[in-house]
């Protein structure tokens, strides 16, 4: 009975990653053609007779292309400028907008900011470790009232990393980890089950 139980649990372990990975895919898909009307989609151009799912992602892929583009330059950051401008004027949505915008530019980050390295920290109290992130540097006003170097800490929620704690320690209570970003994150999702290679 205790086999057929593991063998039950080890096909779920198999299927469950599988289908949902299939049916985000598939939503996403789905939602990108819905987007785009349908007499662009690559199919009514080429006079194919049935649907590709997804097809419209060609259309995605080179909008964000040539917008990425043109607001990497002058004349497109000033109009950016303009936009960011115009949207923070209307009520309800400018909170909104700026929420989205701040988290969107803090993970998508170029600059590679955001979460920089994997660390080890006594958290939520002494003798109790979690692994969490170091994020940018701040070295303001905290930093001088407490007389020690700083490191800004983003510690994840299990299994759920997008909520979580930013906290401020002390550069000696932190133990920066070899592990990466990527495999401390799939610790951390997994709540320990799928351990760093």
């Amino acid at each position: 009975m205790k086999n057929l139980r593991n063998y039950f649990i080890s096909g779920l372990l198999f299927w469950i990653p599988l289908g949902l990975s299939i049916v985000v895919i598939k939503f996403f898909l789905e939602l990108v053609n819905d987007i785009v009307p349908p007499e662009y989609l690559p199919e009514a151009l080429f006079n194919l007779e049935s649907v590709i799912p997804g097809s419209g992602i060609v259309w995605v892929i080179l909008i964000m292309l040539i917008t990425g583009v043109l607001v990497n330059n002058f004349i497109g950051r000033k109009i950016l400028e303009l936009w960011d401008r115009l949207l923070n004027k209307i009520p309800g949505f400018r909170g909104v907008y700026n929420a989205l915008k701040q988290l969107s530019d803090t993970v998508l980050s170029p600059s590679g900011e955001s979460f920089k390295k994997a660390v080890l920290v006594e958290y939520p109290r002494k003798g109790m470790w979690t692994i969490a992130f170091q994020t940018g540097n701040y070295h303001g006003e905290v930093e001088k009232k407490i007389g020690e170097e700083i490191i800004n800490i983003y510690v994840p929620t299990t299994p759920n990393p997008t909520s979580g704690f930013f906290i401020m320690l002390p550069k000696d209570d932190v133990i920066e980890l070899d592990m990466s970003v990527d495999e401390a994150f799939k610790l951390i999702i997994s709540t320990g089950v799928v351990a760093p290679n």
